[in-house]
């Protein structure tokens, strides 16, 4: 069985068993309908609006997956740079590290004030909530000597920045593998908030209006949809990172 296949199943096996819970809780403790949903009413609506919730999960795929890559590029190349121990240096860590103390939803209103509502300030918001992660660790692993493999090629004179950065990178195949896989997960997050807080596309868009209606059945379909992409990327994700690394290894 492929590994994608294999996160799907254990996902549909976590998200029928909090059902489960739920329902449980609605009957034991005698829940009304418009509460929580029986489960032939949340049937009926992902057989009704199946189509709707899949292409807006498909939308706030494109924004995640997107904004994933955009926040890979722009820690490798944040983390170079503040590697080392000079002002410049110094100054470029301090910025990454404060613009992170900003709430995302405290820079919404500015983001959206100049990228308006769509693809742009989605992709924005997915990218910053990503990007930390991949910055903390690029800089650690950038700022981590390999001794015994670059003294060999300072001492020959071969040694040059860009050099030393792939040997750093190479040493480390593993962490990056498994940051770069793990904060996956959270460009979904960003783009879905992006959706909730003001747009009027995706999946986060769906949940925000099911909210106001009290549509508990929605959001339950767009959550088994979420986790199914998600399950998904991050399969993918991991087998590419296993599958490039492996003439390293």
């Amino acid at each position: 069985m492929t590994s994608p296949a294999k996160r799907i199943l254990q996902f549909i096996a976590i998200y029928c068993g909090a059902l489960a819970l739920l329902w449980g809780a609605k009957y034991l403790l005698h829940m009304s309908d418009y509460l929580v949903p029986p489960p032939l009413e949340v049937l009926r609506y992902a057989t009704g609006h199946a189509g709707e919730q899949f292409l807006a999960m498909l939308d706030t795929a494109r924004v995640a997956v997107s904004g994933h890559l955009v926040a890979i590029a722009l820690a490798l190349a944040v983390g170079a740079v503040a590697r080392g121990r000079g002002t410049g240096a110094g100054l470029v860590r301090t910025a990454a590290y404060n613009l992170q103390a900003y709430p995302v939803v405290a820079l919404a209103p500015i983001i959206f004030l100049f990228l308006g509502d769509g693809f742009a300030a989605r992709l924005a918001i997915a990218t910053l909530i990503s990007y930390f992660p991949l910055l903390l660790s690029f800089i650690g692993i950038f700022s981590s000597p390999v001794e015994e493999v670059e003294h060999f090629f300072r001492i020959t004179g071969r040694m040059t920045a860009r050099m030393e950065l792939t040997i750093r990178l190479l040493e480390n195949r593993g962490k990056v593998a498994t940051v770069v896989t793990g904060t996956g997960t959270l460009s979904m997050v960003g783009a879905i908030v992006g959706e909730f807080l003001s747009t009027s596309q995706g999946i986060g868009y769906l949940i925000r209006k099911a909210l106001y209606q009290n549509d508990l059945s929605a959001i339950l379909v767009a959550l088994l949809l979420i986790g199914l992409f998600s399950s998904l990327y991050v399969a993918v994700v991991e087998e590419g990172g296993r599958r490039l690394l492996a003439p390293w290894r």
